[in-house]
């Protein structure tokens, strides 16, 4: 199973001036370029099972000045939910679950993170 799907269309077109330093693609462009480089606006959508570093480089980017949209599971319980929040996120939850192109659906709802 993977966690490799891409955004849909019109998320994206949400964000189109953003930067995504998460494109789909192979897991060494992920790793390497997409947590070295950041802009000053930013949108992720990141592997699921890779999130907390992720989540991590957005709250340090953005503590540098930089805005970052998260587009992550909706979890709440986590430990990962409580950093966004003492980092002051704005969280957006998503009613439904997002279709994800040829993946289906979400198995679980959604929710966006804004650090601003």
């Amino acid at each position: 199973m993977t966690d490799n799907y891409p955004t849909p269309k019109w998320l994206l077109n949400l964000f189109e001036t953003f930067y995504d330093p998460c494109p789909l693609s192979t897991e060494e462009m992920r790793s390497i370029n997409g947590l070295g480089v950041w802009k000053d606006k930013n949108f992720v959508n990141p592997p699921y099972s890779e999130k907390d570093k992720w989540i991590d480089k957005a709250i340090e980017e953005h503590k540098k000045g930089k805005t970052v949209v998260l587009l992550l599971p909706c979890d709440p319980s986590t430990k990962w939910f409580m950093k966004l929040i003492g980092a002051r996120a704005h969280i957006f939850f998503s009613f439904g679950r997002i279709q994800f192109s040829e993946a289906g659906h979400a198995r679980y709802p959604s929710m966006l993170a804004i650090l601003s």
